[in-house]
């Protein structure tokens, strides 16, 4: 397995695994909406996303993340928005080398912080970050307020 960093010709094939990751998080399939949205990001520079690729080359799992900037520290931070790992990759390290990989560009670019949520359900998410030594923020609460529909 490699973890390289996605560019525009990966598009096509990682359409297909973030539209699964929105259905994990209960969105009707859309791979256009996915295909869209990736080339956007990877076009703009607005998102870094990193692949795990196996040994035939395909990919079997992602982690996509937003610059962002800390006012208190006055530094960069990072949000790590999305990881999603094929079922059949699952519990082969892929999760831990794709997150290994977005900490590793944090301290590159010189980040204050590397942030994350997930869904209370997602159990086994929370078993590997809390391994991988992220902490559970209990100092701050987290507000969100919808704007649209979708």
């Amino acid at each position: 397995m490699i973890i390289q960093r996605a560019y525009l010709p990966d598009i096509s094939e990682l359409a297909i695994l973030f539209d699964q990751y929105r259905q994990f998080y209960l969105q009707p399939s859309d791979h256009n909406l996915a295909k869209a949205f990736l080339t956007e990001r990877i076009a703009a520079n607005e998102s870094v996303i990193f692949v795990a690729k196996e040994d035939d080359n395909k990919i079997c799992g992602f982690v996509q993340l937003y610059p962002s900037f800390s006012s208190i520290s006055a530094k960069r931070s990072w949000i790590l928005n999305d990881l999603f790992v094929l079922e059949s990759c699952r519990g082969k390290g892929v999760g831990k080398a794709l997150l290994d990989k977005a900490k590793a560009m944090a301290i590159e670019t010189a980040a204050t912080s590397l942030t994350l949520e997930t869904h209370h359900t997602n159990t086994e998410a929370q078993k590997l970050y809390l391994s991988l030594g992220y902490k559970l923020e209990d100092q701050f609460k987290s507000y969100y307020l919808k704007l649209t529909d979708h």
